[in-house]
C-alpha cells in the first residue's frame, strides 16, 4: 500500500480553526495566488490553467483553461457561475471546502472572473448547506471590505462583484443549464444544448462559464506556485491532487485529498490515513467509484488507480468524488431501491424516458422488496433501464436532455448482474434474464441470450 507524500493544495487549512475568516487565510499565505494573477495578463493566467491540466472536478472532468477559451471573442458581459450544488448521494467535498476555506474559493472566482473577463459571479450554493451558506456569506463581506472584491481591486482597473444566491434543494440544478435557468428565476429544468451551450448564451444569454467548487479552489495554488508544479503531481491524464468524499462501511468515513490518477482504490479505503478498511471486521462486497450514477466496482477492482481515463474504460467514472462502501452485511437490493428512488424523486419531469422510467424502475424494485415480486421482473427492470439508456452500455447513450435518467439505471444493471442471486432470494427461484447488458462494467455470472456464453467476472 502505497500513501505518496504529496503537498496539500487545497485541503491545506482544514484543520486550521480560523482558516475560514479572513484573519487566518491571509496569515497562512491568503490572496497571494490573486496577487499573481493580477501581475499577468489574463491570457497568461488561461495559459497557466491550461499548462496545469485542470480537469473539472464536479464529474464530467473538462479541462478548466479550454472551457475558459470557448467564450466568444469580443462579446460582453460575460458571467461566471460557481456551481455549489453538490447534491449527488454519498457526496460532500464541496460542502466542506465552502464550510471550512470559503476565502479559497472566493480567491479561485476572483482569478477565474479576471482570467475570462468577468465582471460578476453568481456564486450558487445548494438550499440545504446552511453553514456553507454563512460561512460565504461571512467571508464575502470580509473580503468586500478588506479591498479583494469590488471595486478597483488592490488597486488595480480590475473589479468583479460577486452574487450567494441559495438553492432550494433540488438535484437537477446540479446540471449546469438548469443551475442557469433557477438563477434566471424559472424553473430548474436542463436546457436543450445545441444551441444553449454556456459559454456562448448562459445566464441572461451572454456568455457563461460554470465551474464547480473545488476546480476554482485549485487556482490559487496554481497561479501561485505554476501550472508546471501542480502538472508534476498525478498521472499523465489525471493531474494533481483531488478531493474523495469516502462513506459507508468504512472505519474511517470522511473527505481525503490524494494524488490524482496515483492513489489506488485500496490505498483510499484502507490505508490508516484514509479510509483505514472495512468496520468491524467485514469484507468489501461493492463500491461505488464515482457518485450515485456512476457503476459499481467490486474487491477486483481495488488495486485499479483514481485516473479518470483507467475507470473510464472499466466501464465507469470517478464522476464526483464520492466513493460508497457496502460490506457483505448489504441488502443489494435494498441497496438498489435507494439509490434508484432518489433519481426518481428528483426526476423534473421535463424529459418521458427519465420521468416514467424512473418511476417505474422505483415501483418495481419496491414491488420485490414487498414481497410481490415475480421472476420476470428482473427482465423488467432492465427492459425499462434499456428503454431510458438504449443499450445498456457505458458512457451511456444520451436519450434525455441531461444524464438524470442514465443515471438511475446504473444501480440497476450494477445490482442484478452481480447479485442476481440477492433478487432471486426475494422473487422466490431462480429468475431469467433476456435483455442484453454491454456496460464493461456490468458485470455477472449470467448467460446472454444472444450468443448464450457466460459473461466474464474479471
Amino acid at each position: 500500500m502505497a500513501v505518496t507524500d504529496h503537498p496539500k493544495i487545497i485541503t491545506s487549512r482544514f484543520d486550521v480553526t480560523d482558516g475560514h475568516t479572513l484573519d487566518g487565510y491571509l496569515r497562512t499565505g491568503g490572496y497571494e495566488g490573486l496577487k499573481a494573477a493580477l501581475a499577468k495578463k489574463p491570457a497568461d493566467v488561461i495559459e497557466e490553467v491550461k499548462s496545469a491540466s485542470l480537469l473539472g472536478r464536479g464529474g464530467a472532468g473538462f479541462p478548466a483553461g479550454v472551457k475558459w477559451g470557448f467564450c466568444p471573442p469580443g462579446v460582453f458581459p460575460r458571467y461566471l457561475v460557481v456551481n455549489g450544488d453538490e447534491s449527488e448521494p454519498g457526496t460532500y467535498k464541496d460542502r466542506l471546502l465552502m464550510e471550512r476555506d470559503p476565502h479559497q474559493l472566493i480567491e479561485g472566482v476572483l482569478i477565474a472572473c479576471y482570467a475570462v473577463g468577468c465582471s460578476q459571479a453568481f456564486l450558487y450554493v445548494r438550499g440545504e448547506m446552511a453553514h456553507a451558506q454563512e460561512r460565504i456569506a461571512a467571508a464575502l463581506n470580509e473580503a468586500y471590505a478588506a479591498g479583494y472584491v469590488g471595486k478597483n481591486i488592490q488597486d488595480s482597473d480590475f473589479s468583479v462583484d460577486i452574487v450567494l444566491h441559495w438553492g432550494a434543494g433540488a438535484y437537477i440544478v446540479g446540471e449546469e443549464t438548469a443551475l442557469i435557468e433557477s438563477l434566471e428565476g424559472n424553473r430548474g429544468m436542463p436546457r436543450l444544448k445545441p444551441p444553449f451551450f454556456p459559454a456562448a448564451k448562459g445566464l441572461y444569454l451572454q456568455p457563461t462559464i460554470v465551474n464547480n467548487v473545488e476546480t476554482l479552489a485549485n487556482l490559487p495554488w496554481i497561479i501561485e506556485h505554476g501550472g508546471a508544479a501542480f502538472a508534476a503531481l498525478g498521472a499523465e491524464n489525471s493531474k494533481g491532487t483531488r478531493m474523495f468524499a469516502v462513506s459507508g462501511h468504512v472505519r474511517n468515513p470522511g473527505v481525503y485529498e490524494v494524488e490524482f490518477g496515483v492513489t489506488t482504490f485500496r490505498d483510499l479505503l484502507y490505508a490508516p490515513v484514509y479510509g483505514g478498511g472495512i468496520r468491524n471486521g467485514h469484507e468489501l462486497k461493492a463500491f461505488i467509484p464515482g457518485g450515485a450514477s456512476a457503476p459499481w466496482l467490486y474487491p477486483e477492482h481495488l488495486d485499479t488507480p483514481l485516473e479518470a481515463g483507467v475507470v473510464g474504460k472499466m466501464g465507469t467514472m470517478l464522476g464526483s468524488g464520492a466513493v460508497v462502501v457496502f460490506d457483505e452485511t448489504t441488502d443489494m437490493v435494498k441497496a438498489c431501491l435507494r439509490l434508484v428512488r432518489f433519481f426518481a424523486r428528483e426526476s423534473c419531469g421535463k424529459c418521458t424516458p427519465c420521468r416514467e422510467g424512473t418511476s417505474w424502475l422505483e415501483k418495481i424494485l419496491a414491488r420485490i422488496l414487498d414481497g410481490h415480486g415475480r421472476p420476470e421482473d428482473l427482465d423488467l427492470l432492465l427492459d425499462v433501464c434499456d428503454n431510458i439508456s438504449v443499450g445498456m452500455n457505458w458512457p451511456p447513450k444520451q436519450t434525455t436532455i441531461c444524464p438524470l435518467g442514465q443515471s438511475a439505471t446504473t444501480p440497476v444493471a450494477s445490482a442484478i448482474m452481480r447479485f442476481k442471486d440477492e433478487f432471486e432470494a426475494y422473487l422466490g427461484g431462480p429468475a431469467e434474464i433476456t435483455v442484453e447488458v454491454k456496460g464493461p462494467a456490468f458485470v455477472g455470472p449470467y448467460v446472454d441470450a444472444a450468443s448464450k456464453e457466460v459473461a466474464s467476472v474479471d
